[in-house]
């Protein structure tokens, strides 16, 4: 039931909510026009030839790896838009910062390769070969890179210099991931609890973005992107993107019922749907990168 309505209420407006950058206005769809055509027609093709060469095993292997990269990205993403709101209050150095942020995730899938589970997500598996050293190593680090991450938290608070909002999504990175990939013995079940998360920030993340740039009023050359996106209206455009995106994906799945269910020997739905993700981890690695300056002109960031 949770897995249903994360999909439902979340994943598949997560994926619709990359469609609000891309193709809800007509400026957009000019300039990422090549993403709307060309890699889902080349994604797919791949896919399907990896899954019919050597088995669904191998599709869900990338995703397993890919999905954990792609995650740790957004977040660092997100955190970086935190320190750029922070009024230079964040002052730790970038490259202890960049280290201590990934250290955790990467014990987290050090450990789930060393655990090599039979299955994800319903689905053979197989793993990358991980020693047990190599996971307590990486654990070690991780653990005296956040201690020490906390301490300088610590003075910067003792000093009345602490960003808060920065440090809360910092500690929601550490334990999410502490949790979802460490902690949780079932690598299903941890997949669900960091896919809740990254999910929800994804969906809020889009709308900041939407609300910044349409907050002077409705744009004519976006009417229906800049009347749903308008501040103080979250809800009409949540129910707005779940409305599009069970449309969408009620459509994908009549479509699949409609056919034998295979193709080449293989399950159409699972290729499809690894389709979508894969594609959607492609376009989100070339249009949500917060160094670009219009991304920091509509989200306010000062980034040094």
């Amino acid at each position: 039931m949770i897995l249903i309505a994360d999909l439902w209420l979340l994943g598949y407006h997560h994926v619709i909510a990359t469609y609000t950058r891309l193709a809800f206005d007509r400026n957009s769809a000019r300039e990422h026009r090549f993403f709307l055509f060309g890699p889902p027609v080349i994604v797919f093709s791949v896919t399907f030839l990896l899954a019919w060469t050597f088995g669904l095993w191998i599709i869900t292997t990338i995703y397993l790896y890919w999905q954990w990269f792609h995650y740790t990205r957004q977040s660092w993403g997100i955190s970086q838009a935190y320190r750029g709101r922070s009024g230079g209050l964040v002052t730790d150095n970038p490259l202890f910062a960049r280290l201590s942020f990934y250290l955790v995730p990467l014990w987290g899938i050090l450990y789930r390769s060393w655990q090599a589970p039979d299955t994800f997500l319903f689905v053979e598996l197989q793993v990358i070969p991980v020693t047990e050293l190599l996971v307590d190593l990486a654990g070690l680090c991780a653990a005296a890179s956040v201690l020490f991450w906390g301490y300088s938290q610590f003075r910067a608070w003792q000093k009345g210099q602490l960003a808060v909002a920065h440090t809360y999504y910092m500690l929601s990175h550490y334990i999410i991931f502490l949790v979802g990939y460490r902690l949780i013995e079932d690598i299903t079940f941890g997949w669900l609890v960091i896919n809740v998360w990254h999910n929800a920030q994804y969906v809020l993340f889009v709308w900041l973005f939407n609300v910044n740039r349409y907050k002077q009023g409705i744009d004519n050359k976006a009417v229906f992107l800049s009347t749903i996106s308008q501040p103080g209206n979250f809800l009409r455009y949540f129910f707005v993107c779940l409305a599009l995106s069970t449309l969408v994906y009620g459509l994908i799945a009549v479509i699949i019922s409609h056919q034998t269910l295979m193709l080449a020997d293989l399950p159409l739905a699972a290729v499809i749907y690894q389709t979508i993700n894969f594609h959607h981890y492609i376009v989100d690695s070339r249009i949500w990168k917060v160094r670009k300056k219009t991304m920091q002109e509509t989200l306010r960031l000062k980034t040094r």
